[in-house]
């Protein structure tokens, strides 16, 4: 079984849902919890059309009828994890009548979600971005997780909670060290002995102790002059932070700014210097996936004029600054320093990757990888933590003025800013421009045919565009992508953040549709 919520995977995970949609085809069953009908429903045994926004409630609205009903897997729960009665106890606050009242799916629903999941064993539950993009974004991840466990679904092959990465290589990204509280390998900053070892590993003093800035504090110090030097690599900030107005604002207040990058972008504007990077087809390295499996990257063409791999630019303004990296390719950084730093890449030596990679942890060079986590509810902090969360309402909700929701996501043609598939005209003659989907009852409310232009406006900004008036769509939701820069949706998305993680509300703000006259 599949439990599928908050993921369009159709588009913007095309590969992976044709997996999700062979395995139904062969008798898998499917439950896919998402506001519009996507191309998944389709393929489901019940779709589960919940509010934006809604996610804790719902899911603790489904475990008060696993508790109250006994469904729940209770020698996995006593056995295997800590935590039970705080969660019981905030779950038969929400029992169906209630989770119904603020999620929109009808107490049967939900009793019928809760007896369908507890039925089969081991069931994976999958979810992306309508998960995380949200001010309760880890209250929503610790939901499933807490899903999950209560119907020992984790520690099994086919079972746990899988995130789909939202980009390529962000897994890769964060193993490596790129967030602002670890080293590669998840070892925390504020921890002693893994300072100690990356400063007689990088030859330095004094690593700092507490976790560094994220981007939405970065981006702010621009303009306050906490930051004075901002380098941008291989994003373009300028169309996917939200309300582009303030980001521009505050790029344009750097005193400094550098971007490395492999085409122009709308960031790239505002660089001081830019570095012209290779691609992933000109370069040589590894990916890792969303199933933690490390993959090796082998370059098919030579980088054009001055383009040079990631490594080598970073490592030349290094030696600028004297310092001397002895690694000279991406075989000697992974076997010189990752393997050697991070004991979960330990026994990963780059002669290792071929045909299908390995799967992190690895400890020493003869295990084969872990292809799951957890096995048999063995966790590797000790017991599973079951966290009760309590449902908090977006940021930003309807009201007179701006009466529906937007919420953004991606199409299936493009990716991201059309960095790259903007050059491709055949991508351009499938999809050339952006539009609003909206429900039918919107539409003729609205005065709205299909096909017009209309203009969405939130308190931040608006675009005008085509009116895509679809079944798809329930009424009071609206929903758009930001690929095309003049209709972006991040002109009027909410700069609403998680609390811990900074991820910001693209999921939810509260905006108006307009006739173009």
């Amino acid at each position: 079984m599949f439990f599928v919520i908050g993921s369009n995977m159709t588009e913007a995970h095309p590969v992976a849902a044709t997996f999700v949609k062979d395995a139904v085809l062969r008798g898998a069953r499917l439950i896919l919890v998402d506001p519009r009908r996507t191309g998944l429903a389709d393929f489901a045994d019940l779709h589960v059309p919940i509010r934006v926004g809604s996610d804790v409630a719902f899911l603790n609205g489904v475990m008060n009828v696993l508790v109250t009903e006994n469904l729940y897997d209770r020698a996995y729960v006593e056995s295997c994890t800590v935590g039970f009665e705080e969660l019981k106890n905030k779950v038969l606050e929400y029992p169906p009548e209630r989770a119904a009242e603020i999620s929109g799916v009808d107490a049967g629903t939900i009793r019928a979600v809760a007896r369908r999941v507890a039925s089969v064993k081991p069931a994976m539950l999958m979810y992306t971005l309508g998960i995380t993009e949200h001010i309760c974004g880890v209250n929503n991840v610790l939901s499933c997780a807490n899903l999950q466990m209560l119907l020992g679904n984790v520690g099994f092959e086919c079972g746990g909670v899988n995130p789909l990465r939202g980009q390529n290589n962000v897994q890769g990204a964060c193993d490596m060290g790129a967030l602002p509280n670890v080293f590669p390998g998840y070892q925390r900053v504020d921890n002693p002995q893994a300072r100690a070892r990356f400063e007689a590993a990088w030859g330095v003093e004094k690593l700092p102790e507490k976790p560094g800035l994220m981007i939405p504090g970065m981006i702010d110090g621009l303009v306050s002059g906490k930051v004075r030097a901002f380098y941008v690599f291989g994003e373009n900030l300028a169309n996917t932070e939200p309300d582009i107005r303030h980001v521009e604002h505050c790029l344009a207040s750097a005193e400094f700014l550098v971007c490395q990058d492999i085409f122009p972008t709308e960031t790239t504007r505002f660089a001081h210097v830019i570095l012209p990077a290779a691609a992933w087809s000109e370069n040589e390295g590894t990916f890792t996936s969303s199933e933690r499996r490390v993959n090796r990257a082998r370059s098919v063409s030579v980088p054009p004029g001055q383009a040079r791999p990631n490594w080598w630019i970073f490592k030349e303004i290094a030696k600028r600054m004297g310092h001397s990296w002895e690694s000279n390719s991406a075989r000697e950084i992974w076997d010189n320093e990752v393997s050697r730093l991070a004991p979960s890449f330990a026994g990963i030596r780059y002669a290792r990757l071929r045909g299908d990679g390995l799967q992190w942890p690895v400890p020493d060079e003869k295990h084969r990888g872990t292809s799951y986590l957890h096995k048999d509810g063995c966790f590797t902090c000790g017991l599973g933590v079951l966290k009760p969360v309590d449902w908090i309402p977006p940021a930003e909700v309807p009201d007179e003025e701006y009466p529906l929701v937007l919420s953004t996501g991606r199409r299936l043609y493009h990716y991201h800013t059309r960095t790259q598939t903007g050059r491709s005209e055949g991508l351009n003659d499938l999809l050339s421009e952006e539009t609003a989907d909206i429900s039918r009852a919107d539409a003729e409310a609205l005065g709205v045919a299909h096909g017009e232009r209309i203009r969405v406006r939130s308190r931040r900004g608006e675009v005008v565009v085509r009116a895509n008036v679809t079944p798809r769509v329930p009424p009071g939701l609206v929903w758009m992508a930001f690929h095309f820069r003049e209709a972006c949706a991040n002109w009027l998305t909410n700069p609403a953040y998680d609390p811990l993680t900074q991820t910001a509300e693209y999921k939810a703000c509260a905006v108006r549709i307009e006739r173009v006259t």
